[in-house]
């Protein structure tokens, strides 16, 4: 409900924000598995520098793990972002394993970089083939010692108990790697999807608040230039009729146009400058409404009867102006459709709300039948409920009409 002041509502715009490598969840977890690749070829590295293998076979299982380095960097990596397509994991799985195989040959020392090949199969192929090379690549150097040495038992014996366990640590450590990468995509997708929903969002509530305005603008203009220039065009029809009987009531009718084109021209004005209306500027809501009756009375030659009860106090902008044009509202359908007499405006202020009301003794009407009011009386309702306040609307024919309008105030 209105309060009785009116602060200034501060606008703002809903931007989406934008989004780059830097933060997606997955380029930001893929960081660590970065280190940790770093990481197992050093280890790596340095075991082989404690080998006393030949100086070639070192040098050459050392340049065969280094250019395991570049592989990754600029063909697998992408690969396990999802940046490429799949179908070229094979390919980058055949070359992991072909450098793996030849470092291990020269040197066996070089089987510790399973700690990183695994995970990298298990990232870059599905998982059923992932698994699969990984159990061949955890052979490998079984296969070597086997070969080296022709003795299948002693190196069952001796390397068998080291590769179940590294099977077992790579096929492990895959798994979850792959898994936190899934996670880390979907929560991606659901980040993309949730800002694009807010850019929908933002963009439905700009088109409601442009339908909105147009509504609200469609209401100000019914029920201030359209009411004018009809009270304009009744005034001079009026006056064209009188022009040869009764030329001073033809000029008083004339004067009265004019008088309501200079209201109606500021009125314009006043939307141009600032919406507001210009009864209201330096205008109670009281003193408002009375001008309003006062020029029906004078248009018309209606008994117009004004009251104001209560202490009356300043209203919020929307308040006022909502009761004004309502008060313009009714006082038109009096003039257009009532036929009355009299009529009956009463402004009532209380502390917990203020009411207008129009009362006339015209020929009344079915409000469930008769749509001749069309859209003013449903502009009035839903003006008013945007304040939060009600209309009573009583009318039968032959009685009369009276608007009841309600507005609480905290």
């Amino acid at each position: 409900m209105p309060s009785r002041t009116a602060p200034d509502q501060p606008s703002a715009e809903n931007t989406a924000p934008e989004t780059n490598d830097s933060l997606d969840p997955v380029v930001r977890w893929f960081g660590l598995w970065d280190a940790y690749f770093g990481l197992s070829y050093l280890v790596t590295t340095g075991l082989l520098l404690t080998s006393q293998s030949p100086p070639g076979r070192l040098a050459g299982a050392i340049a065969a793990l280094t250019l395991i380095v570049p592989w990754y960097a600029g063909f697998g990596r992408a690969l396990m972002l999802g940046r490429v397509k799949s179908g070229r994991s094979r390919w980058f799985a055949l070359g992991l394993i072909s450098l793996f195989g030849l470092a291990t040959a020269l040197d066996l020392r070089s089987s510790f970089a399973l700690f990183a090949i695994c995970p990298m199969l298990l990232m870059s192929l599905p998982s059923a083939p992932g698994i699969v090379v990984v159990l061949l690549a955890n052979l490998v150097p079984l296969v070597l010692v086997w070969v080296t040495s022709g003795e299948l038992g002693s190196a069952v014996l001796g390397i068998l108990p080291t590769t179940l366990l590294g099977i077992a640590l790579a096929v492990l450590l895959g798994l979850w790697i792959t898994r936190v990468v899934e996670q880390s995509r979907d929560r991606a997708r659901l980040i993309e999807e949730l800002e694009l929903s807010r850019e929908q969002v933002a963009h439905l509530s700009r088109q409601a608040g442009i339908a909105a305005e147009r509504e609200r603008l469609a209401r100000e203009i019914h029920d201030t230039l359209a009411q004018g220039l009809t009270s304009i065009i009744a005034l001079i029809q009026a006056a064209d009729s009188e022009l040869e009987e009764a030329p001073e009531l033809a000029r008083r009718h004339l004067d009265l146009a004019a008088r309501s084109a200079t209201e109606n021209l500021a009125e314009t004005r006043g939307f141009v400058a600032a919406l507001t209306p210009v009864a209201l500027r330096g205008n109670s809501l009281g003193e408002a409404v009375r001008r309003q009756g006062e020029a029906l009375a004078a248009e018309t030659g209606l008994t117009v009867d004004h009251r104001v009860s209560g202490t009356e106090f300043p209203l919020p902008t929307a308040v006022s102006v909502v009761l004004l044009r309502t008060a313009q509202e009714a006082l038109a359908n009096v003039r257009k459709h009532a036929s009355a007499q009299r009529v009956v405006v009463r402004t009532e202020f209380t502390d917990i709300s203020v009411r207008l009301l129009v009362e006339d003794d015209g020929r009344g009407f079915d409000p469930e039948q008769d749509d001749d009011h069309g859209y003013g009386l449903r502009g009035m309702r839903a003006r008013v409920a945007e304040i939060g306040g009600s209309v009573e609307l009583a009318s039968a024919p032959g009685r009369g009409t009276t608007v009841d309008v309600l507005v609480p105030l905290d």
